[in-house]
């Protein structure tokens, strides 16, 4: 007689909205869940990126945040990353 085991299709995986994770039934603001809405904004002006390459790379993040930092929807968390927001050069 031979057991196989068998897995199942229930993976987790994390639902975001707008830059906030379901958590419990409450929808929070997430690091994980920023980026994405950071990739999301970057790709809406022109940007090829993902969110894992924001989220693995602290400097391609503070990179894009120069660039499309200014909008509203990412400022707070682009802000985290460049405080100084897009200076001259």
């Amino acid at each position: 007689m031979a057991f196989v085991a068998i897995s199942g299709g229930a993976e987790a995986k994390i639902a975001c909205s707008n830059g906030y994770q379901n958590v419990q039934g409450s929808w929070l603001a997430t690091p994980y869940c920023q980026d994405d809405l950071v990739a999301k904004v970057a790709r809406q002006y022109g940007m090829t990126t993902s969110a894992a390459a924001i989220r693995n790379n602290p400097n391609y993040k503070r990179q894009v945040c120069r660039l499309v930092g200014q909008d509203i929807r990412i400022k707070d968390s682009c802000d985290l990353v460049n405080p100084h927001g897009r200076v001259p050069f």
